[in-house]
Parts: C-alpha cells; structure tokens; sequence
C-alpha cells in the first residue's frame, strides 16, 4: 500500500518546527510537510472564495473565523496531495501532535490493512462521545464506525477515493472541518476511528495556540456555550434521519 505522511506545519510557528522534524523521523511512513495556509495573510476575498454561511443543514450557528477557514484550507492542500502524488492514502497530521510510537505503529498497520480506499480513519486524541461497532481488530487495536465521529483534526488516515469525494463536497463550506466530517450525507466516505488512543495533543508544550482570533465578550461566550450543545443535538438527530432514509 502506498501511503505518505503529511504534517501540516505554520512556517512561522518555529518552535513547532523542531518538534515536527523529530516527529518526521518517528512516524512509520516517508513524510512530509504541509505548509498551513496562514489566517494572517488572507484577504477578505480569499475566504469569501470559500466559505459561504448557511449552506448546509443543521444550520451552523457560528460565523467562522479566518483562522478556521486557514485550518480547513490546509486540509483541503494535504487532502489534494494525496491525489497528486496518487497515493492509496494519506496519513494527515497536525504539527501539535505527538505520539506512541510502537502503539500507535501498530495501529496504523491494522488501518492501512483494512480500509478500503473511500474509508476515513481517525486517530483521535481522546475516546469520548464516540460509540459504533468494531470493523477490524488485531491484538489490543482496534477500528470502530461511530454513529457520530468525534471533533478534532489531529490525525487522520485518508484514502484516495475518500480525498477526492472531501475535495468535491468541499469547494464550498460553513462551518468548521471537523463538523464538516461529521455530515455523511455531504460525502460518500467511510468514517472510522482507531482505538485505543495512540497519540496526544501538546499545543502548550509548543508554546499553546498559534490560532489568531478576536477575543470574545462575555456575551459572546455565554451565546457559544448555549448554542453549541443545540447545535450537537441537531446534528446527531439529522444524522439518524439521513440514516434511516437510506
């Protein structure tokens, strides 16, 4: 199976630099870097060129800030990466990611065993709020198929097949990368999640956040913390429906 790695790295955030070239010569397949599109040099008509709000149902109900429209951007360059360089798979990593490097071995050759080239693999930070049934095992590994996949970027593993349909389904998009995953109806791709968990996040060992954003009112916390709970709620409930439709 051809499969490389891509980290994807904000040139300026030079302390991740030196944990991303220690990374590079500890994870499992060739690598290498993905420069991160950068919210500090995008202009208003860049992100308008691709982010539209409102566009899918449940409605998000949060404008995107710059940053997140860099961050899907960047996924969108290592997705379209792995067409170019006609891969069987791409494995995605965030330049804040650290992991178990036999563990997380392991379980990378199970994913790249087993998954077919419309499959999605995470391997995410943490467990929580994700339950479906097992599709693979070997050993202590395992892959599940979550009813609802979990929030977070960190790592994924991405088929070919599974890149070029995230490509189509997301020339457009109005709300953040991650939930944009979540909506199955939008995209033909098999979302699977690795257990147990292999890897970490160690943003604040880097230095924390590199994430520019305007800071928010109280007012606009409190509103955060009572929509995004509704928000969760609808879209579990439009993505049993879809299901059950077919």
């Amino acid at each position: 199976m051809k499969v490389r790695a891509f980290v994807i790295h904000l040139e300026r955030a030079k302390k991740r630099g030196e944990h991303v070239r220690g990374l590079i010569g500890r994870l499992p397949v060739e690598t290498e870097i993905i420069d991160a599109v950068d919210a500090l040099n995008m202009s208003d008509d860049e992100v308008r060129a691709f982010y539209t709000r409102s566009l899918h149902s449940p409605h998000y109900p949060f404008a995107l800030r710059v940053s997140e429209v860099a961050c899907f951007l960047s996924h969108r360059k290592a997705w379209q990466a792995i067409v170019e360089h006609n891969l069987d798979a791409g494995l995605v990593v965030e330049d804040d990611v650290d992991i178990d490097d036999a563990a997380f071995a392991a379980q990378l050759s199970l994913a790249m065993d087993r998954m077919q080239p419309s499959d999605y693999v995470r391997f995410p930070r943490w467990a929580r709020g994700e339950k479906g049934p097992e599709v693979a095992t070997a050993g202590a590994n395992s892959l599940i198929q979550p009813a609802l996949p979990g929030l977070g970027m960190q790592m994924q593993l991405v088929g070919r097949d599974a890149a070029i349909a995230l490509l189509a389904a997301t020339r457009h998009f109005d709300r953040p990368v991650d939930t944009t995953i979540q909506m199955h109806w939008l995209h033909p791709v098999r979302v699977l999640s690795a257990r147990p968990i292999t890897i970490r996040e160690i943003d604040f060992d880097l230095g924390g956040t590199v994430v520019q954003g305007k800071s928010k009112t109280v007012l606009e916390r409190l509103s955060r913390e009572i929509l995004r709970p509704y928000y969760r709620v609808g879209l579990y409930c439009h993505s049993q429906m879809r299901r059950m439709r077919g």
